[in-house]
This record gives C-alpha cells, structure tokens and sequence, in this order.
C-alpha cells in the first residue's frame, strides 16, 4: 500500500532529542567556547558548515582533541551537526554554526564568570539571557509557528501550576490558539476528575486531518501489514509499524472472536514493539508471563477492549490506543529536553512533582499574559540578537509598583519597594531549603551520598540530586547542605556557598569554574568567637591531591586571614580520601608564616587547617554532631603534639565515632 497519509506533529519541543545532555550549563558554555575557537583556525576562517560534510567532520575531530566528546563516531559529520543543533534552536548560534551576538553574550558571562544577579528577576546573567531567549525561541510545526516558553508562561497564567503529566503530555499539545484554550479546559476537567490525560490526548489527535483519514482508512478496510504501516502514521518509516499486525490479531482473537487461550500470546507480542511496556501496562495487572500463562482472564485488566463487540469497534479502540501511546512515548521523550532547557531560565520551580513559576517571574508574567499572546504563535526575527525585554514584545515593560502589589496580596505583605520585597522572597526561599533539606537531604540520604562519592557511583548521586552540575560541584553542595545541618541550620548557607544554584536551589555546573569555597560565618557565642570558616571539598586523591590542593588550601586561608585580620578564622579540608602528606603539610602549617606576595609587611604567623575525610563526616552526621562540638573537637586536635600518622586518628577520627 503506497503512503497516502502525511505524518504530521501534533506538539512542539525545545530543541532536539539529539541534543540532550547532562550538566546542561556548563556543556553549552563549552561549546560556545570550542566553536568560537574552531571558527578562529587559519583553516576554518573561510570554510562552510551548511552541506560541507568535511568542515562538520574536521569539527567533530575538534571536540574530540579538546576532550569534549570519547570514542570514534561512525557519521561525524552527523555527530558534529546533533552535538551543535540545540544551540542552533535557541539562538546562540546560526545555521551556519557561528556564534550570534546572544551567543558571544553568553560566552562573555561565561567566561568572565559574572553570574550577578542583577536584574529585576533576581536571576543570574547566563538564567536572565536563556529567559529572553526562550522567550523568542519558536517551532515550525507543519507550517504553524509556536513559542513553547511563552504559552507555557500563558498557561501557568491560567492553571497555577502544572503536574509533571500536564506538562509531560499536555502542555506541548498547545500548538496553536485554539489547542491552548482546549487544553487548559482539558487541564481543569482533568483536575475535577471529568476527564482523563488520555481522552485529551486521543480528542487532540483525532482533532487532525492525518488521524481522522487514517482511522476512516482502517475501518475501510481489511487489516493488513501494509495497511498497519499507514495507519501508524510513523515518522520515520512506516515499515516499523509491522510489529503492530500481531498484537492486533491477537488481542482481536481474544475481544471479538472471545478466544481467551491466545491471553498470554497478546503479553508475548508486546514484546516485538518497541513501546511495548505502554501495552503491558495498559492490558495487564502483573509483569509475569507465568501468572499470565496460569490464569490469564484473571491477570488481564478491564479496559477499553473490554466493552467492544463488533470489528468497527474494536478497530476503534486498537487505533486510538495504539496512537495514545505512541503519542505518550513521543512527549514522554520529550519531557527530559524541555524541562532542561526552561530550567536554564531560572525562573521555574520544579518541586514537589508541580511546576509553577517563582514569585517574582510569576507576578510580572501574569500582568502581561494575555498580550503576550499575542506573540506566542509568531515567528522571531530578532532570535539572534542579545535583545532587550521590550524588544521581544511590546507588553515586557516592567512595573514594579504592580508586581510588589501582587506579591503582597499572595503573601499577606506590606512592603513597597522592590528591595522589601526580595527580602521577603528571601525567607521565602529559606523555607524552601528546610523544605528540600527534609525531604531530599535527610541524614540518611547525606550518608548514603557520602558513601556513592567515595566508590564514586556517578550515576546515583546525578539521580539523587542534580544532573545539572557535575560530580565535584555536587560534593561541594553536599558539604555545605552538611554544614548547615551541623550548623543547626544557623547562618545564610545560601550566601556561604559560592555556587550557582538553580531556581530549585540545586546546584548547577559552569564552564568557566568559579570560587571553590563554601566560606561560613559564624558570630561570637559562649562556645566560640566570631569566626569565619572556610569549607574546602575535593574528590582528588593521592598524587594528585598533594598537588592539587595543598597549596590552594593554604593560599585562600592565609589570604582570608591577612584580609580580615580576624585569626579565629580557619579551614575545614573534606574529602574522600586523605593522604598523610597532605595531613603532615597541614599540620605543619600551624607553625609556617604565610606572606602576601605583593607586600611583605603583612603576613601571619600560622594557619589552623583541619582535614576530615567522608568516613568521618557520615560519623559526624549519624551521632548528630553540633558546631560548637566540632569547633571543640578541632581547637584541641588543633593545639595537639601528636606526629601526623597519628594525630588524625587519635585527634580526629576516634572523637567523631563518639556519641554526643
């Protein structure tokens, strides 16, 4: 049977599935960097991207000489072109692979590592620039144009919140104006249970031409392979709809022809489709075979085959539900690659299983929703510039006096200028962290961390925290989430970690590296004087943590010192693993002057650096150790004569076994 039937996409998506990456950030950074570099080659100055497969492939030999990707690709043209095409969508670089004026704008932030947050949203320079260009970044579906960030802005507008399903199978169902308002309507229904996700699906789909003509096709005829490769509309070749031809026929033989013996022959041809766990799913209450073999009515589930009694009705039924989950399989893919491109924004909340916009974003978006329609299914012919708010759209004029009266209202406030407001928004952000720390960050979950950082199970920690931030960022999050428990959640953490954090308050990873540290204040008590601390994290080891880190140490402490003239102040070194000689140079740096290079007269006299290993920061976390415990425990290990091999064992280690 030829193909009659065009494929057409029923959804947008921000940018391509090829595209998606862990450490989201600092991967984009990167490239930016590599290719404003590759372009600047004698060799490349001149060449062409669009149809030279031999620049595409020189520039995938350049990814890998610099280490940006492993391995030996079979097409590196093609591997060049997925590892660039997501930069393409946003507007960071053109076609033709060059940075654009926003895109040297990001490696400008990038690389001088100015992440203030100096804007009206609070949000860092890279988020505030990913917000503008999300804001124009728009799809061409089938001839429609669609901008996915601000009809999601629209319709947070108008629900409040999404679920991750609204989100997942709904949102990228808003291709045009009008699917917008239906989908919203289908939110709300869903939501007072009048309706499902799936029957919103299957009305959008059945809502297209394509999908009508297809069905009209199927209950026209006899059910065919070929007629089964047409009917399933497949993107990329109808051929790999064959697999479908059994499944029909036997689920027909069961729910027509009531032959109950071929049950376990419907679990068995699932398996030959590649979505076939939607299936399983869908027609059985139990994953084994042999349960299904013993009592197969029993482990069936009643569902819409169940109620079918004719062949046009149960040709209905299998074609809605076959497009259901394709359809689902398709979002549900799709999920990952949106979620990590609006999170670049800074401006939306992805806890608690909802997504809403943060307070601020969603008080000013709010005001301006309804005329940015206006905008949102049209193209952007300023895509590639570094473009201002009112250069996007006419509406983003922001008014402060209407966003602090918003805010206000929802939070039962009374201040009146925008620096009130961000204090509030400050405690606000606060209560989230206990929020996350009591729910993500427990204490048996840090010591289920710390373990995974010392056998370095990569993948489980990305899992369990972020897989916005590589492995050593996340190590030092970790400590400072530690320290503040320890700390009983005394001080502005927030403040003390210097790492960029997402709107979540998770952190995330830059190119460009910035300030290790994790530098805590702690004011005058009955058990300590006003002190600074400051928190060093590493997970190198052996040779290369002797130096690697001995000396940076050593530097930031004696320049913290000298600066502020306050001597109680002192370092905390974690890590995985510590070598003697990093204990030995350590201790010996009690009793070694530390100068400052640009003038000699300022110095001092000793530094006190305690290191501690994750062995002993799990035993601080499991005999609840308090600060002014800690800072005890150091000050006497601290003034101890015991020799290095035997100091941190006697000084160190067998006091945080210690209950108490």
């Amino acid at each position: 049977m030829a193909n009659t039937i065009p494929y057409k996409s029923f959804c947008w998506c921000l940018g391509t599935t090829s595209f998606r990456t862990k450490d989201f950030n600092k991967t984009i950074e990167e490239q930016l960097a590599l290719l404003n570099e590759f372009w600047t080659l004698p060799e490349n100055e001149n060449a062409n991207w669009s149809g030279d497969n031999n620049t595409q492939a020189r520039y995938y030999d350049f990814m890998k000489a610099k280490g940006f990707v492993v391995g030996n690709a079979n097409n590196k043209p093609k591997d060049a072109r997925e590892k660039t095409s997501g930069l393409v969508d946003i507007g960071i670089i053109d076609e033709d692979r060059r940075l654009t004026e926003a895109g040297f704008r990001l490696l400008e932030i990038s690389q001088s590592g100015d992440f203030d947050t100096d804007n009206f949203f609070q949000i860092p320079k890279d988020s505030f620039l990913y917000l503008r260009q999300l804001l124009k970044t728009y799809n061409n579906i089938d001839g429609e144009i669609v901008r996915p960030f601000i009809v999601l802005l629209y319709v947070l507008s108008k629900v409040d919140y999404l679920s991750i399903d609204e989100f997942t199978y709904l949102l990228p169902l808003c291709t045009s104006s009008e699917y917008t308002e239906q989908i919203i309507e289908g939110i709300f229904a869903n939501r007072t249970q009048t309706v499902s996700v799936d029957s919103i699906i299957i009305n959008r789909l059945l809502e297209m031409e394509n999908y009508q003509a297809a069905l009209n096709l199927m209950l026209e005829n006899e059910v065919t392979e070929s007629l089964i490769c047409e009917i399933g509309l497949n993107r990329k070749s109808r051929n790999y709809d064959k697999t479908y031809l059994r499944l029909y026929n036997e689920l027909y033989s069961v729910f027509v022809n009531n032959d109950i013996s071929r049950i376990p022959l419907i679990y068995s041809a699932t398996k030959d489709i590649k979505i076939g766990k939607w299936w399983r799913k869908y027609l059985f209450n139990t994953s084994s075979e042999r349960a299904i073999e013993r009592d197969p009515v029993t482990c069936m589930k009643h569902t819409v085959f169940s109620n079918v009694s004719n062949e046009p009705e149960f040709k209905t039924a299998f074609f809605k539900i076959m497009h259901l989950f394709k359809a689902k399989a398709t979002l549900s893919d799709y999920l990952d690659l949106n979620r990590r491109y609006i999170r670049t924004t800074d401006i939306i909340l992805f806890e608690d299983s909802n997504i809403k916009l943060d307070i601020i974003p969603k008080h000013f978006f709010n005001s301006v929703a309804d005329e940015l329609l206006n905008y949102a299914y049209t193209d952007c012919d300023i895509l590639f510039e570094d473009s201002e708010l009112v250069e996007i759209a006419d509406c983003l004029v922001i008014n402060e006096e209407a966003v602090i009266e918003s805010v206000n209202a929802e939070l039962g406030t009374n201040v009146t200028t925008i620096g009130e407001a961000r204090n509030v928004l400050e405690d606000n952000r606060y209560r989230r962290l206990q929020h996350l720390i009591d729910t993500k960050f427990t204490d048996e979950i840090i010591v289920t961390l710390l373990g995974y950082f010392e056998s370095r199970n990569d993948a489980e920690i990305k899992s369990m925290v972020t897989e916005n931030a590589d492995i050593p960022t996340i190590f030092e999050y970790v400590l400072g989430i530690l320290w503040y428990k320890i700390s009983e959640r005394q001080g502005k953490i927030l403040d003390y970690m210097k790492l960029s954090l997402d709107a979540n308050l998770l952190p995330k990873t830059h190119a460009a590296g910035g300030e290790a540290d994790i530098v805590y204040e702690y004011p005058e008590t009955e058990y300590y004087p006003a002190h600074t601390l400051l928190l060093e994290a590493t997970l190198a080891d052996n040779t290369n943590q002797r130096r690697m880190e001995m000396e940076p140490v050593s530097r930031h402490l004696g320049r913290h010192l000298i600066r502020t003239g306050n001597l109680n102040s002192y370092c905390v070194f974690a890590t995985t693993y510590l070598d003697i000689n990093v204990i030995a140079d350590f201790r010996g740096r009690k009793n070694m002057p530390f100068y400052d290079t640009q003038d000699y007269t300022k110095s001092v006299q000793g530094m006190k650096i305690i290191p501690l290993q994750t062995s002993e920061l799990k035993s601080i976390v499991m005999n609840r150790k308090t600060y002014f415990q800690l800072y005890r425990l150091f000050e006497n290990a601290y003034s101890s004569t015991l020799l290095p091999h035997e100091w941190y064992r006697n000084n160190i280690q067998n006091y945080c076994k210690k209950r108490g």
